[in-house]
């Protein structure tokens, strides 16, 4: 039985085998390892090997174990959907949240940071394959999204974030991880400066080489680190 040590030892080589074949530096892509339903102590093991970006997706959950671990002891990712009576504790508790795909949304958090001086990092979620069961902002509205979330004083627009419909074979995502990349041009030929859009979050553990070869800043990766959730 591998450990966490081994999986993110491998992880770490296909990101750079992936970087070296589209001829980026794998230090410009961070891996975000994904541990929601896993135990704190996995967690901790995880940042002993040398990780030091974990997702979340639930609040109350994510309380908890930031609680337990520490704000200092990792950058803290929100992951999940997000629903505007919990944005004071995603403000609170996370350093980048990924999934804002409303202006009410981004308002609500702009109004949380604001209480708590801060400048929220975020990402704005596209609904890439456009399915009902996914959240995000559909494609055609980002231009106007990012535009409008640029504008709040307690907010930092920092890129996008995308979930393809699952493939069994990685390459059936690519044409999504594609579009993501032609989504930030459109925004940053529409004026929005580049800083806003330097980050693309997107592929997981199956997919994740794919997504790299594709323009992928942030991965995020949750079985292939920590095993099958309980």
């Amino acid at each position: 039985m591998t450990t966490i040590q081994d999986n993110l030892t491998i992880i770490r080589k296909q990101i750079d085998a992936a970087a070296a074949a589209c001829g980026r530096n794998p230090a410009d892509i961070t891996l975000v390892g994904v541990s929601k339903k896993h135990s704190v102590e996995k967690m901790r093991q995880a940042i002993d090997a040398g990780l030091t970006d974990l997702g979340e997706n639930y609040i109350q959950e994510a309380v908890d174990k930031i609680e337990a671990i520490g704000k200092t002891e990792a950058c803290w990712h929100f992951i999940g959907h997000l629903q505007s009576n919990k944005a004071r504790f995603a403000v609170q508790y996370f350093d980048l949240i990924h999934t804002v795909d409303k202006v009410k949304l981004a308002k609500e958090i702009d109004k949380q940071a604001k209480k708590i001086n801060k400048c929220q990092k975020i990402l704005l979620q596209v609904n890439i394959g456009e399915e009902d069961t996914k959240s995000g902002a559909d494609a055609e509205q980002m231009v106007d999204l990012a535009r409008a979330v640029t504008e709040f004083e307690h907010l930092k627009l920092q890129g996008l974030m995308c979930m393809p419909p699952y493939f069994d074979d990685p390459e059936a995502a690519r044409p999504y991880f594609q579009h993501l990349a032609q989504i930030r041009e459109k925004i940053l030929d529409a004026g929005v400066d580049a800083d806003a859009v330097r980050h693309l979050s997107m592929g997981m553990s199956h997919d994740f080489a794919a997504a790299i070869q594709e323009g992928a800043t942030l991965v995020r990766v949750g079985t292939a680190i920590f095993g099958s959730r309980s």
